[in-house]
């Protein structure tokens, strides 16, 4: 149980000398303070990648994490970032103290951010830092939470089979999300191992973009593995219609042009488009399902450890005797019955999209398109308020078709 105590004194005790307690007539009333029964309930996102701008506003945060939480990511060392200056005039006071230290084995809270860090593949001149040239992971970061701003970030810098692991071993992390993999979806070897370890064994939720061509998203070892939830993007905020250079026939489809923070400056932003950013979109939306579910039902921690939560995500109560439970099967039924077509009568033939087709959209975006609009009804239909139809019974057979051809591939 994550419990720690914020007492608030109400009333000062006032002690006058001889008073014995009274003032005049009055007794002086003395109110007990008021007790914290715990921390926030939350979620935990695991982005994969190039690295992150921990010095960036958009990851900026009041609270504290409170040590169970940090105990329970395995954090082993803290970095007090300067949050004054310039980026390169922050790194520069923080290089003696923080970067130059840093190893491939250290767990690295920053205070007064949303992150906590590692870089266990150790190929990088600056652990965890996001590399100069590049910032593909602060933008992944960024859309993160974008999606969901109460997530705590446990990012991971790497691209191989060690670097999901590092996030799969983490008994507090909900969700991995991965935006790299072989160009033009090529059936070869990639991260799928480790993958699978963290969805099938460990009970998480495993995001994976689909190509950023419109090869089927199916045999790609980032989106295609049965296990993971393969993303390709559409037009949000645009015509609504399937971005043509993106993956096909994945699971669902998410916002693919974003507005995310720079990995060089301290309050920058840029429009970037990719699966990359609709992938931890999404990671974002479900994690936002997750802890809301646990706010309701009164569970204060995170993951879905097989040993100490049962593998359940959601593990929590409901009234005097009751409980609520909730699996990673659970929230992806959920995310497939909340998916939706756009109409194909809102096509911009000059926006570089593709007309979303009458006839098995399916094969374009999977079971839809998610955004903002999918979280409400996914949140009650795992509540039991309000549940959502069955999906029509030629999207369910597209579907499932979907699902054999990548479990006889994928194994």
């Amino acid at each position: 149980m994550l419990r720690h105590l914020n007492a608030i004194i109400l009333v000062s005790l006032m002690i006058f000398s001889g008073l014995g307690g009274c003032f005049g007539n009055e007794e002086i009333e003395i109110i007990e303070p008021e007790i914290n029964e715990g921390w926030r309930p939350f979620s935990v996102v695991a982005p994969i990648d190039t690295g992150i701008n921990v010095y960036h506003d958009h990851f900026r945060t009041n609270e504290t994490f409170p040590q169970e939480v940090l105990d329970g990511l395995g954090v082993n060392k803290w970095c007090n970032l300067t949050f004054e200056g310039s980026f390169s005039e922050r790194y520069e006071a923080d290089k003696e103290t923080c970067w130059d230290n840093l190893t491939t084995s250290d767990i690295v809270y920053f205070p007064g951010t949303k992150i906590i860090g590692t870089s266990p593949d150790g190929e990088t001149d600056i652990h965890i830092l996001d590399d100069p040239n590049d910032g593909h992971g602060t933008a992944v970061t960024g859309a993160v939470l974008n999606a969901n701003p109460d997530a705590i970030i446990f990012f991971v810098e790497g691209f191989s089979d060690a670097a999901v692991l590092a996030a799969a071993n983490q008994p507090l992390v909900d969700i991995i999300t991965t935006s790299f993999g072989p160009i033009g979806s090529v059936p070869v070897p990639g991260i799928e191992d480790a993958t699978k370890v963290a969805v099938v064994t460990k009970k998480k939720i495993h995001t994976g973009a689909a190509d950023n061509t419109p090869s089927p998203a199916v045999q790609d070892s980032t989106a295609g593995p049965p296990w993971s939830i393969g993303v390709s993007g559409y037009a949000e905020e645009g015509d609504d219609q399937k971005e043509t250079m993106s993956g096909s026939y994945p699971d669902v489809a998410a916002d693919w042009t974003q507005v995310l923070p720079n990995h060089d400056d301290i309050d920058g932003y840029h429009e970037t488009s990719g699966t990359s950013f609709a992938t931890p979109r999404t990671a974002g939306l479900l994690s936002k399902v997750i802890q809301h579910l646990r706010t309701e039902f009164n569970d204060d921690s995170a993951g879905a450890d097989p040993i100490t939560r049962d593998g359940l995500l959601v593990n929590g109560t409901m009234g005097e005797n009751g409980t609520f439970t909730m699996t990673n099967d659970d929230i992806r039924d959920a995310l497939n019955l909340s998916g939706w077509y756009p109409s194909f009568t809102s096509w911009d033939p000059t926006s570089g999209t593709t007309p979303m087709s009458p006839i098995l959209p399916c094969t374009q975006v999977g079971w839809g398109v998610v955004n903002e609009e999918n979280v409400i009804p996914m949140i009650e239909h795992l509540n039991g308020t309000n549940s959502m139809p069955n999906r029509s019974s030629d999207v369910v057979a597209c579907m499932d078709a979907n699902q054999q051809i990548r479990e006889a591939y994928w194994g």
